[in-house]
């Protein structure tokens, strides 16, 4: 089965349901062993890329990721174009949600990815986010959100590209949920191989007495304590 059709053959009505609920979704295995043995095998072939972070450099943590190139690879390019329309009704709601919390700049967002990439050229921002990240012992990500610009996809999708405890130990992925005058909540959310978290780019509505309000989030990694860590960003927006 095409990536294309396991996508679409998500039970999405759960999904949609979840990300109301919790913020975030956990999705069982998406990509095949193989598929995402090919990844890790890809991070080693430099002409994908268009550039490497170390991290450490630049106090991100500790580890490397690289962001991939256009055209991008077909498979990063289908996950980007099939999550798309289910997570823009997501997004459009969570607009819908704030705008009746008075929160009137949020915007809509087109039910095409073709459509959105258009806004984010018009803001400048061409350059391709999608990323695959490699820990090893010792290695970590701080939190942080990945904006690149003024136009940014409310949602992103992470997948784990081998298995926890037998792979590697520690990096547990975090969200870390700031509520407004109170004390910040933390989420662990760690899908099997192939599996992936759906989770919000930048915040989430929250119903309240006087209706919907914004709660801020931020993601990281854990460290990792044994063995290698890989993972697979699909992020939505460019970069400028």
């Amino acid at each position: 089965m095409s990536i294309i059709s396991r996508v679409q053959g998500l039970d999405w009505v759960n999904i949609h349901h979840t990300l109301d609920e919790n913020g975030f979704a956990i999705l069982d295995p998406l990509l095949t062993k193989k598929e995402c043995e090919d990844f890790i095998v890809m991070y080693e072939e430099e002409q994908a890329y268009r550039t490497t972070i170390d991290m450490k450099r630049y106090r991100f943590g500790k580890g490397q990721y690289k962001y991939f190139d256009y055209p991008l690879p077909q498979i990063i390019q289908d996950l980007r174009v099939t999550f798309y329309p289910e997570l823009a009704k997501a997004a459009n709601r969570w607009g819908d949600y704030l705008r009746k919390g008075n929160c009137s700049k949020y915007p809509t967002y087109p039910d095409q990815h073709a459509n959105f990439i258009q806004m984010c050229e018009a803001a400048d921002q061409v350059r391709p986010t999608p990323l695959i990240l490699k820990y090893g012992e010792g290695d970590y990500n701080a939190l942080h959100q990945d904006l690149y610009g003024d136009v940014y996809f409310p949602f992103q999708v992470v997948f784990m590209l081998n298995e926890k405890e037998q792979d590697f130990t520690g990096g547990e992925f975090m969200l870390v949920e700031q509520v407004p005058r109170a004390q910040s909540r933390g989420h662990v959310a760690m899908p099997n191989q192939g599996g992936a978290v759906i989770f919000p780019t930048n915040h989430r509505p929250v119903e309240g007495k006087k209706g919907y309000y914004k709660n801020t989030i931020r993601h990281g990694v854990s460290t990792i304590t044994s063995g290698n860590r890989y993972g697979l960003g699909i992020i939505f927006h460019d970069s400028k």
